[in-house]
């Protein structure tokens, strides 16, 4: 299904990732998107968790693919119950890909939440691979990174912003401003299931 709903406050803009617009990448269930009306760019918003305060607990927030290992994340991928990717593609979605963020354990130098976006540069984006590895879960990397993102994005002047969740997760995206339905809108997304023959 497709959503929209507004975000309450302003995000502002973070550095960014360029690259080629088109998607790669598969649904997960359900999409659920957000859209924000025009706001005051001196509206200043607080991040649940504080740059320093990720830094403090040896987490570093990375927005490109330099030093990101694309075996380790494939790692977290098969963790969270993706099917194991190939990475010659990941990489090919990640260089198809306008936004996106990822943190690093620095203990380990390894990512343990990312998330990324691709879309028209302009008035849609689409978030894919929201993931936290499971040892880090609950301690809110996961919102850490998708706050960013969305701040990136609505930076960008993006106001349609859509997302694919697995029903049983859909209350971790309500408090960053995605809604289900709005007004009746749905989404459909393209399956190749074959026909029952009669």
């Amino acid at each position: 299904m497709l959503l929209r709903g507004a975000i309450s406050s302003h995000l502002l803009s973070s550095s960014t990732l360029r690259f080629k617009t088109t998607t790669s990448s598969y649904p997960q269930n359900v999409v659920v998107s957000a859209q924000s009306p025009q706001q005051s760019s001196t509206t200043t918003t607080k991040f649940s968790i504080s740059d320093q305060d990720l830094d403090s607990r040896g987490f570093s927030l990375r927005s490109t693919v330099n030093d990101l290992n694309l075996d380790h994340l494939n790692s977290v991928f098969m963790a969270v119950g993706f099917p194991k990717r190939d990475p010659a593609k990941i990489r090919v979605a990640l260089e198809n890909t306008d936004a996106l963020l990822w943190v690093e354990y620095r203990k380990t130098q390894r990512p343990v939440a990312f998330a990324r976006a691709t879309g028209d540069g302009v008035f849609n984006a689409i978030i894919w691979d929201v993931v936290v590895d499971p040892s880090f879960q609950g301690i809110g990397l996961g919102k850490a990174v998708m706050e960013r993102l969305v701040e990136e994005l609505l930076g960008k002047g993006i106001c349609n912003i859509a997302l694919y969740s697995e029903p049983r997760v859909l209350g971790f995206y309500r408090p960053l401003g995605f809604v289900s339905d709005p007004d009746g809108i749905r989404g459909m997304v393209y399956s190749r299931k074959q026909k029952k023959k009669k």
